[in-house]
């Protein structure tokens, strides 16, 4: 599949939203829609922010980019939206024309947009299903950057030493993922007692001492990767050694429950569950179990309230945790079962059956 037939399949998409809501045009400007939208471009100025620096206007009668002189050059030259079909429509950085320029292509009040903009009702959500289901040349974008993301951080992970400070091992693994042009969204690295202390462990000057946990959220062109992977040195305790496999199997009960067109309740219920059957009750509270990811680091974390139905080639990755321990990988969702798209590359193996179906997940890396 090509650029333009990937782009004719998203252009249908959102041509449906807009008749089954009765809508004349829809306006999308965040980072994760204008990258989906464009098949893989950047409206980034700030990593940050939500919002980009440009946005997308479709209409009943033609595509529009809408931005300010700042931008309008790079617009068309780098990001190809002339190509790609967007007429530019653009105004001086002070004027601050935007909504002007967007109203008289679609009037007020029969807008749609991807944020809270004067004059649009507001499809945030509505948006974001559209892009749940990866076409296939996503796929291959998708591929190759879980690959690339996957090799990074497993050999950071591998040339850790005793010593090494937290916000050390973060900076090595930035500096391989930008060497690929991957953008970090979100870094862990907990060192020995602040992998128990922490679900969330933001890097700090700490030192290593006999174990380490490091896992990001990666970007390239819109698209991005979750993974989690563990170092010990010396030998792992056996009460470590059980709850890591443990914890693993949580996390193969929601891969093989992660079925195209089931309720994204069926494999959080059956993790609740297995919570408790494998003597972890308590545990389940402590932290979300993860969920759909692809162009946001989550774009929805299944609880109990969430009332999503899962689709076809749609990338889940799920976390599920026990203090001391997380398994993290991402997925694919598809009717011939779950797709792993990271995977040990350079780490130990771990063979596990659930379900009927085995699975090799990465194994702690002993050093």
């Amino acid at each position: 599949m090509d650029l333009s037939e990937e782009l004719r399949i998203k252009r249908q998409r959102i041509t449906q939203l807009l008749e089954n809501l009765d809508l004349d045009g829809l306006y999308l400007k965040s980072q994760a829609n204008f990258s989906w939208a464009t098949g893989g471009g950047i409206n980034t100025v700030g990593i940050t922010g939500e919002l980009g620096a440009a946005g997308l206007l479709f209409t009943r009668s033609g595509d529009y980019a809408v931005c300010n002189n700042i931008e309008v050059n790079r617009m068309g030259s780098e990001e190809r939206l002339e190509e790609l079909g967007f007429v530019l429509k653009s105004y001086t950085w002070h004027e601050n024309r935007e909504q002007q320029i967007v109203h008289e292509l679609v009037e007020p009040g029969r807008l749609g947009a991807d944020f809270a903009f004067p004059g649009a009702r507001e499809l945030k959500a509505e948006v974001a299903r559209l892009r749940y289901s990866l076409t296939e040349s996503e796929l291959e974008r998708y591929r190759q950057l879980c690959y690339l993301t996957n090799l990074a951080l497993e050999t950071t992970a591998v040339e850790v030493r005793p010593g090494d400070r937290e916000c050390e091992v973060i900076g090595r693994l930035s500096e391989r993922l930008w060497a690929d042009r991957i953008d970090i969204v979100t870094t862990f690295c907990a060192a020995d007692e602040r992998i128990e202390q922490y679900r969330h462990p933001v890097a700090t000057r700490k030192q290593v001492e006999k174990r380490v946990m490091l896992g990001c959220n990666a970007r390239r062109n819109g698209l991005i990767v979750c993974l989690t992977r563990f170092v010990q040195f010396g030998t792992v305790p056996e009460k470590l050694k059980k709850q890591y496999r443990d914890n693993v199997e949580l996390d193969l009960v929601l891969w093989t429950n992660t079925v195209p067109g089931r309720s994204v309740q069926v494999p959080f219920k059956a993790v609740e569950k297995e919570y408790r059957r494998l003597g972890y009750d308590g545990e389940f509270n402590l932290h979300h179990q993860g969920g759909a990811i692809g162009y946001a680091p989550r774009d929805y974390r299944v609880d109990f309230s969430t009332e999503e139905t899962i689709s076809e080639n749609q990338p889940f990755c799920w976390n599920p945790s026990i203090t001391g321990t997380k398994s993290e990988d991402t997925i694919l969702a598809t009717q011939a079962g779950p797709v792993p798209l990271t995977r040990p590359i350079i780490f130990p193996k771990l063979h596990m059956d659930v379900n009927g179906a085995r699975f090799e997940r990465a194994d702690i890396l002993v050093l």
